[in-house]
């Protein structure tokens, strides 16, 4: 069969994408070039729950208003007013103690790096990702019948340096309309345990997208969003994702699931990791670890379970885990970030991520090569892709960090 892959496309594996508005630079996924989160990966950015404050002298419960659920409130307690006089020319002293209900001075803030943050009507968001994505398998290859290769043993690295600007505006307080732009350095390597290896630099603009965000619920407990985005992959694929997300308010903190899938619509009817090149010759060449050699769309789904929480009035905290299906291969990931916010306006996040479980390992993929020379007619090279065998994979891993700068203006 005649794979219909670009040769443009070949080095880029669809990674799993994630909402415009995660905690991690979302993007790369399973060892290939592209990122909606981390990723996918999470643009949520939620309200932080506010707490109750009481009075110095009184035990009743006082709740802000005016700040509704997107802070979270921090007191500062006021003592009772004292008051004492004499009595003119008595010389008892007389001395009267009366207390007070005094409000609660209060001190609040958005907490931009929040999961459910969005920004409030006529208010604009914007984050921007610097983040360093890797991604490495072995393979084992086994020749297809007259196929001979002179190496069979190699370990595919993928490097990346992206920079990803998302940008939101809000309709209204409930309503946010999203877009991203993604900028990526790839780096894409065979190496072969006896052989030269192969690389390939592939750096551009390599995506953008358009979504909307809806806070649907936000109580004093509650608070929860559903999210659409179109993402565009540079010669790979089309991407449609739903994104749901609910949390319950405890103190400081949110505990919230998660659930994200989408549609993947390629522009051919393969996808994986692949490296094109110009063997000694001087002769157009390709290979090509395909993950799904027969597949012109794919449906991925992620879920999990998460935590934010405010350390301190400048600092947060928010670690998730998710279990993903991406098509081929299921995987389990931890991600935590690290947030210091010194007004309402802006914000630093950073943030890592990395798989911890991938069913990638022991699986056999297809080993394509296209412009291979024809055994039977030497001097003449196949213009087509070729399955030349099959390449066990192991161990597999796949790491993001990143830092975010958020502002809200």
């Amino acid at each position: 069969m005649k794979k219909q892959l670009s040769l443009l496309a070949i080095a880029a594996a669809l990674i799993g994408v994630a909402p415009a508005y995660s905690a991690t630079n979302w993007g790369t996924r399973a060892g290939s070039s592209a990122d909606l989160t981390n990723g996918p990966a999470t643009r949520t950015r939620e309200n932080v729950d506010y707490t109750k404050y009481q009075t110095r002298t009184t035990t009743k419960t006082y709740e802000v208003q005016d700040g509704k659920n997107m802070y979270y409130t921090q007191p500062s307690n006021r003592s009772a007013l004292y008051k004492q006089y004499s009595s003119g020319n008595s010389t008892q002293t007389v001395r009267t103690t009366r207390s007070e209900t005094v409000r609660t001075e209060l001190k609040r803030k958005y907490y931009l790096a929040h999961p459910f943050f969005q920004p409030l009507k006529v208010k604009f968001g914007s984050i921007t990702d610097f983040g360093y994505n890797t991604g490495s398998y072995d393979i084992a290859l086994t020749e297809a019948e007259g196929f001979s290769l002179s190496d069979q043993k190699a370990a595919w690295d993928m490097k990346q340096y992206a920079i990803k600007e998302d940008f939101s505006y809000g309709i209204t307080d409930r309503v946010a309309i999203l877009g991203l732009l993604r900028y990526e350095i790839n780096k894409y390597k065979f190496d072969w345990s006896a052989s030269p290896d192969d690389k390939m630099d592939d750096n551009g603009l390599n995506m953008f997208g358009l979504g909307a965000q809806w806070r649907f619920v936000d109580t004093t407990d509650w608070i929860a969003t559903a999210s659409a985005y179109f993402q565009h992959q540079k010669d790979i694929a089309n991407n449609y994702i739903l994104d749901l997300k609910a949390g319950y308010k405890v103190s400081r903190s949110t505990i919230y699931g998660l659930a994200r899938a989408w549609y993947v619509d390629f522009d051919g009817d393969a996808y994986g990791n692949g490296i094109k090149g110009i063997d000694a010759g001087n002769h157009e060449e390709a290979i090509f670890i395909a993950y799904n050699d027969d597949a012109d769309s794919a449906f991925y789904i992620e879920g999990g379970i998460g935590v934010f929480s405010v350390l301190d009035e400048d600092w947060t905290l928010n670690v998730e885990g998710i279990f993903g299906h991406y098509d081929w291969h299921n995987q389990f990931s931890i991600k935590g970030a690290i947030g210091w916010q010194p007004n309402d306006w802006f914000a630093l996040n950073l943030y890592a991520k990395t798989a911890l479980y991938d069913s990638a390992d022991d699986q056999k993929l297809g080993f394509w090569w296209w412009g291979a020379e024809n055994a039977n007619e030497p001097g003449t090279y196949v213009k087509e892709w070729v399955k030349a065998g099959d390449a066990k994979i192991s161990d597999y891993h796949e790491t993001s960090i990143g830092l975010q700068a958020i502002f809200q203006f």
